[in-house]
This record gives structure tokens, sequence and C-alpha cells, in this order.
């Protein structure tokens, strides 16, 4: 059983930054891969970024490729999303999810979620 509680959102300036982190309860969390997924009002949810069990591999959407860096520490167990330029578009509700099979980009191929963080860009 994974428990996953994301932090770190808030109301930012676009141009600005965040980190967001996700961070797990369980003994086996350093064998799962872990995705960032949003979701706006009237939106399906999406894959935003994910990493691999060990960190070694990590995997973005192209809306937030070069913006974005995922890692993870599992000494922490704790995965983060830095998210920097942020804009306007990247206003969502940000969920964090664990599979056992490893990163994939859809959502029911996830174990586990958290309940989400909201991000909010104000141009």
């Amino acid at each position: 059983q994974v428990q996953l509680v994301e932090s770190g959102g808030g109301l930012v300036q676009a141009g600005g930054s965040l980190r967001l982190s996700c961070e797990a309860s369980g003994r086996t969390f350093d064998t799962y891969g872990v995705g960032w997924f949003r979701q706006a009002p009237g939106n399906e949810r999406e894959f935003v970024s994910g990493v691999s069990s060990s960190g070694s591999r990590s995997y973005y959407a192209d809306s937030v490729k070069g913006r974005f860096t995922i890692s993870r520490d599992n000494a922490k167990n704790t995965v983060y999303l830095q998210m920097n330029s942020l804009k306007v578009e990247d206003t969502a509700l940000y969920y964090c999810a664990a599979a056992k099979v490893g990163v994939r980009t859809t959502v029911y191929e996830y174990d586990y979620w958290g309940p989400g963080t909201q991000v909010t860009v104000a141009s």
C-alpha cells in the first residue's frame, strides 16, 4: 500500500516558478514509477512528467519539456516537480501517481493517486 500527498502548489505570476512535492508512505515506494498528471476544469487528466523507480529515467509531455524537471529522492520517499517559466495554460490541479509497472502516460495504469495540489498561473 502506498499513500501519496502532494504539496507546493499555489498562485504564481506567468514566468514564475513553483516546486511541487509528492511525499509517499510505504516501504516499497522505490519500486514504483511515479508520474505527475494535471487536470484543468473541463479537460481530461493529462500526463505531465514521470520518473522511473530508480530515478535514472525521466519523461515529459511536449508541452512542458525544457521548462519542468522531475526528480526523486527515495531516501525521503519524495518525488519533485520543478516548474519554471510557468504559463497561464499550466493552471490545473496537479496529481502525483505511482505505478508498479513503471512510468506510463495513461491514467488507468497507475495504482495509487494523491488528492492533488492546485497550481494557478496569473497573467
